[in-house]
């Protein structure tokens, strides 16, 4: 089967990567669209029998419908998570799933320490102070990772990558995860994980049951001047009680490679826009906040998985092959 892919969100920095593996794919034909798929610019899909999307694009039971309309058959996602799919509704109307269920974890995990050594080590102030030929040491004070405890909740391949890095660090780590088998680290439940941890990283996927699991109660079991750090799912963390947690000190140090309305914020250049959303500014303006816009995935490795593996999906789709990757 003839294959034609309307992919949405459409960035530069992957054409490489997906021409790479387009190439000498004659049953595949790829169109790229900058915009995001939403009820609005679904319409875009006419004509296509599958859709490429990514994190932040739009596809609940309107855009499903609108999809199924335009007899789209099948639905790539080029990311591991699905929380933006409404997989009743693509179900209903007969309409596959394919994920990315794993691209360089290590990417994600280094990313995350990254986050913590900068925070801690305030690395990126230090960098600003000697481009101004500062070289004062005062409010640059850190602390070793060195038998610190650090609580990863959800130990994927992500987490499994960071518990690795940590124990290179010689830290002590904490795991809280169902399905967490013995390794190289103590599982716990979540609210030992949270009193015990002095940095606490999110690894889980977006759920009803993890919505906010980060939120006001779970900032009261914590450790005082706690470091938090999201590479995962942005609604896992209820930002209005970090900034709570931020004013009374609670939460020491937070790094955010996600937001919970990072869709209408990341993955564009907004410098001469307006900031809309006060929650975002107000995050943003405490000096113990380090915030990147979603680029933990963000490794030449990564992107090359990550289309080497959406290719693999769309040609087992065309060819009528089970589907390795289908989210159901």
């Amino acid at each position: 089967m003839q294959l034609t892919i309307a992919l949405f969100s459409s960035q530069k920095y992957e054409h490489a990567s997906f021409d790479a593996c387009l190439n000498n794919q004659t049953r595949i034909k790829l169109t790229r669209f900058e915009q995001p798929l939403d009820a609005k610019t679904a319409i875009l899909s006419q004509g296509f029998n599958a859709v490429c999307v990514f994190v932040n694009d739009v596809v609940d039971r309107t855009v499903i419908e609108q999809l199924a309309q335009f007899n789209v058959k099948c639905i790539l996602l080029r990311c591991a998570g699905f929380n933006n799919v409404d997989l009743a509704a693509a179900k209903a109307h007969n309409i596959k799933v394919c994920r990315v269920p794993a691209y360089s974890p290590e990417a994600v995990a280094e990313h995350c320490v990254a986050l913590m050594l900068t925070l801690n080590r305030k690395t990126h102030k230090a960098y600003n102070r000697i481009r101004e030929d500062n070289f004062d040491l005062n409010g640059l004070l850190g602390f070793n990772l060195f038998k610190k405890t650090i609580g990863i909740i959800g130990c994927g391949k992500i987490g499994l990558a960071l518990v690795n890095i940590l124990n290179g660090f010689g830290a002590n780590v904490l795991v809280c995860d169902p399905y967490a088998v013995s390794g190289n680290y103590t599982i716990c439940d979540l609210d030992t994980l949270l009193s015990q941890s002095d940095v606490i990283s999110l690894h889980c996927p977006l759920t009803e049951q993890t919505h906010h699991m980060i939120n006001e109660q779970a900032f009261v079991k914590m450790k005082q001047g706690v470091m938090l750090i999201n590479t995962s799912r942005g609604a896992l963390v209820d930002s209005k009680a970090c900034i709570g947690a931020l004013k009374t000190k609670k939460l020491g140090y937070l790094g955010l490679d996600v937001y919970e309305q990072e869709s209408e914020l990341f993955f564009k250049n907004r410098s001469d826009e307006i900031m809309q959303d006060d929650v975002f500014s107000r995050l943003v303006s405490f000096p113990n906040v380090l915030v990147t816009g979603h680029q933990g995935f963000f490794t030449k490795e990564a992107l090359s998985e990550i289309a080497q593996i959406t290719v693999n999906n769309a040609i087992e789709f065309s060819n009528n092959q089970p589907l390795s990757n289908e989210v159901k």
